[in-house]
């Protein structure tokens, strides 16, 4: 294999696709990124067993062929050179790549036993607006669980009924729900398990700007493609939990309140209790305003915020960074929290829009009666 290209090309493509490189593990060339010299492009190609992701660049090829390099060595080396005019030709084992007057060789391995990847994905297609697709993306894949015990939970639900869409995201702690709608789907019904993962590349991936973009699914796999880049994804096989048997109905207090001065006092008393277990807040909510406060070693906070409240008053403790995610996902000037009392989940939304949901477990503490 030899050929040419820009190093800019060359480090961008390689910066994308070195996301899909596998971590620590026993079989080397999963942690390779697979080059293809083919007419006049190369592409680029890596994968972990469960996202894929492929990039194709311009370049003069000289020899056509394939193998796979180091993928975070490959990666780390090539982002430096940037402004070069690069040329990688491969002898037996090794690959000699020439930039300048200067010439670095680095190992390499056969693409033989380099995965398959499945780029032939067409059985069905969803097709959304882009800004649509980012929103509900970044409005839920933050609540997806991070942790293995429960494997389903890393991923979001993506439910799709007519020209409706419903993703849904939740760690056992917290939920996000959100609404949107596609242009066209092949499916009239239709629901996955997607990594959270994935959606993050997804996102990554997407341009300003208006336009669609066209998901396809098949087989327990999704593949987006973006320009010249492809990502290809394994979905997740089991039962989601049903958001509608935890999202409460009804409730005793509802507050609505200035959602920038909530933000603001509640980042304010996490900060004294960011290094704590639960980094623990509390709300003690009457007609008219919210109380926050946080204590710990280091000092206590203790700040009123205005607020309009129907109800009951309650004083209800809760994760400082679960309540600043979803204060951050909402976007309107006034929002509304809903409680039933100090042990029950209760919701964050906007006041006017209800296309997004979310709903916080509140710590058990005894601070509170």
């Amino acid at each position: 294999m030899k050929l040419v290209c820009e190093g800019i090309n060359l480090s961008e493509a390689v910066l994308k696709v070195v996301k899909a490189c596998a971590g620590k593990t026993t079989v080397p060339v999963m942690e390779c990124i697979k080059l293809s010299a083919r007419n006049d492009s190369l592409t680029l190609t890596a994968t972990d067993g469960e996202i894929s992701i492929q990039k194709k660049i311009k370049a003069e090829i000289y020899e056509e062929g394939d193998i796979c390099v180091p993928g975070r060595y490959f990666s780390d080396f090539i982002k430096k050179l940037e402004g070069e005019q690069i040329t990688l030709s491969v002898e037996d084992k090794m690959m000699e790549i020439t930039y300048a007057d200067s010439q670095t060789a680095m190992q390499v391995l056969p693409a033989d036993d380099f995965p398959k990847v499945d780029t032939d994905i067409d059985e069905n297609s969803v097709v959304i607006a882009t800004d649509e697709l980012k929103k509900l993306i970044t409005s839920t894949s933050f609540c997806c669980a991070t942790d293995d015990s429960r494997p389903i939970l890393k991923g979001c639900q993506i439910v799709i009924s007519g020209d409706n869409i419903c993703v849904t995201a939740l760690d056992g702690f917290r939920l996000a729900t959100a609404n949107g709608k596609v242009v066209s789907s092949t499916a009239q019904n239709m629901e996955i398990i997607c990594p959270a993962r994935t959606l993050n590349e997804i996102e990554k991936m997407l341009p300003a700007g208006e336009g669609n973009t066209e998901i396809k699914l098949q087989r327990g796999l999704l593949l987006v493609c973006v320009d010249d880049t492809v990502l290809t994804s394994r979905l997740y096989n089991g039962d989601f939990i049903k958001k509608d048997n935890i999202i409460p109905k009804s409730f005793q207090t509802i507050v609505k309140v200035d959602r920038n001065l909530l933000k603001a006092s509640i980042e304010r008393a996490a900060i004294l209790v960011r290094n704590d277990k639960n980094s623990l807040i509390i709300f003690d909510i009457s007609s008219d305003k919210i109380e926050i406060t946080s204590n710990s070693e280091i000092g206590n906070v203790q700040e009123p915020v205005k607020a309009s409240a129907e109800g009951k008053d309650l004083k209800i403790a809760m994760n400082s960074k679960f309540i600043i995610d979803a204060i951050n996902a909402l976007n309107e000037e006034q929002v509304v929290l809903s409680f039933n009392n100090n042990v029950q989940p209760f919701i964050c939304q906007n006041e006017g829009a209800k296309d997004s949901l979310y709903l916080i477990l509140p710590v058990r503490t005894s601070n509170i009666a």
